[in-house]
């Protein structure tokens, strides 16, 4: 299933696609602009949509306690930054409170504290490791 993105980032796409339409000549209110983006979405109104994404959504905060997997690696830490991109996918800056090893030789380690990453609402990167996992998966601890 797709992750629907937050209710600002649907409201910009239906801002987006009002002055696309003026641009071409014709006008379209708001509701109207929001209503057709709910259909996009494969919902019957925006309301409904709305409501998907009130669910879905997750609000990563500085301080918020967190644990996961860090290029398979298991972690816990603290959120040090947090923002969140007009595109649904937020940027954290992570300080695990153990080092994390990221890489997987026998013959030497590399190990990182901090961390800067993107991930969806859902909390898992785009980036993928070469098996296909994602490169962070995090969630509240």
């Amino acid at each position: 299933m797709t992750q629907i993105p937050s209710r600002d980032v649907l409201k910009a796409q239906a801002k987006r696609l009002r002055a696309d339409v003026r641009l071409q000549g014709t006008e379209m209110t708001h509701a109207a602009a929001l209503e057709t983006v709910a259909h996009q979405w494969g919902m019957r109104d925006w309301n409904t949509l709305a409501a998907r994404a009130d669910v879905q959504a997750v609000q990563w905060h500085p301080r918020q306690r967190v644990s996961g997997r860090y290029l398979g690696q298991p972690f816990a830490g603290v959120i040090k930054a947090a923002s969140l991109a007009s595109s649904g996918f937020w940027s954290l800056t992570l300080r695990f409170d153990e080092p994390v090893d990221v890489v997987e030789s026998l013959h030497f380690t590399n190990l990182r504290q901090q961390v800067s990453t993107t991930v969806n609402a859902a909390g898992e990167s785009p980036q993928k490791t070469s098996n296909g996992q994602p490169i962070m998966v995090v969630g509240p601890e």
